[in-house]
């Protein structure tokens, strides 16, 4: 229970147009803010949709002029950062468009700090109190999120990695919020089965930590209990219906709330997810999914009536483990880590990387390295 009579702060993000057809209306949105030049930041397989050539035709159509950098990694890096904002620079850009799933809105993001920041990347990292360098203002910067997972258009913060020890770092700042979001469920309608599940995992993740998280913040739980409840609704027919509007529209409501409710905090989940990421290349919605069983069963202990809360918006009788495994089953998504090619040989360097994540800390159960080989040791 909190202590009413200890001040608390927390905060609310941006303004957001949600409904099948949204992204028609981002080139009168630019022209009413005076903007000609985007660069249009995305992913090379984004890029190649008729959906996304679509958009850079209409844009076209309409007298601006486009250009389009697609040439990142899947786990985004600094280099991909660096020539980004060359790239801003040396085409004359005014405004940047963040179109995609978490790595192109990462990188749309940190492009936009990159603009009239001009320390080292990382010297601007927040777990390193990098915020403080943040002074400058950003190019007017858009979000168009074509996966429900991540909920990164409604972020303030690019987890981009080192080249080399593919470290992850975290740069955040509240300039980095989108001015809009233009959340278009239509634009999901046309992705694979395995990334519908695998992102909607993810953002079931989200709001699942979110809730338990350390930190205090009312609304994130009640909006992450609120999203927990739509996905269990929706994410099969999403998986199983793609162009059911409804499911489409819920589970991109509910990725966006993911992201609004864990600014609260996240886990022991995506702390050992992450390695998975970094050191196996995994998907970061399947790593998710992959932990999500064994993190929420390690943080049973204590937070029963939690457990209780969120057995009921899942609708189900179930224990939260339980209905985790079916749920990935139903989804036809693999259950367990050796499924994945990974083997008891890479658990010594995961544990280290989990032990190491910058989301542990917000764990509400504290867990050494025993611990988080323990969890590994049963996913795998």
């Amino acid at each position: 229970m909190h202590d009413f009579n200890t001040l608390v702060s927390f905060s609310f993000p941006t303004n957001i147009l949600f409904g099948c057809g949204a992204v028609r209306s981002l080139g009168p949105h630019l022209k009413d803010k005076g903007m000609s030049r985007p660069l249009i930041v995305t992913d090379k397989n984004v890029a190649q949709l008729d959906f996304f050539k679509s958009i850079v035709k209409n844009l076209e159509n309409q007298g601006f002029s486009i250009q389009v950098f697609f040439d990142i990694h899947k786990n985004p890096v600094k280099s991909d950062v660096l020539a980004g904002g060359e790239y801003y620079i040396k085409t004359n850009r005014d405004c940047i468009i963040g179109i995609g799933g978490g790595a192109g809105m990462d990188v749309a993001r940190a492009i936009a700090l990159r603009i009239n920041h001009h320390r080292d990347l990382f010297d601007y990292d927040d777990l390193e109190g990098g915020d403080k360098y943040v002074t400058e203002s950003v190019p007017y910067f858009v979000t168009i999120p074509t996966t429900s997972g991540t909920g990164s258009e409604v972020g303030r913060s690019a987890i981009i990695s080192e080249d080399d020890t593919k470290r992850k770092r975290i740069l955040f700042s509240p300039k980095l919020l989108a001015s809009q979001v233009f959340a278009d469920p239509e634009l999901t309608y046309d992705l694979p089965p395995f990334v519908t599940a695998a992102t909607g995992m993810d953002a079931l993740t989200h709001n699942m930590e979110a809730y338990l998280a350390k930190g205090y913040h009312p609304m994130a739980d009640g909006i992450a209990i609120k999203a927990i409840k739509m996905i269990s609704d929706s994410i099969e027919d999403a998986v199983n219906n793609p162009r059911n509007a409804k499911a489409r529209g819920e589970m991109m409501l509910a990725s966006l709330m993911g992201a609004v409710a864990f600014q609260k905090g996240l886990g022991i989940v995506h702390a050992t997810a992450h390695p998975l990421s970094t050191l196996l290349d995994m998907h970061h919605g399947l790593a998710n999914s992959m932990m999500l069983p064994y993190g929420m069963e390690y943080n049973l202990p204590g937070l029963e009536d939690k457990f209780k809360l969120m057995e009921t918006a899942l609708g189900t009788n179930k224990s939260v483990y339980n209905y985790l495994h079916e749920l990935k089953s139903c989804l036809g998504l693999p259950d367990k880590l050796s499924d994945l090619n990974v083997t008891v040989n890479h658990l010594d360097r995961l544990t280290e990387l989990a032990y190491n994540d910058f989301c542990l800390p917000a764990n509400p159960r504290k867990a050494g390295k025993n611990e988080l080989r323990e969890i590994y040791e049963k996913a795998l």
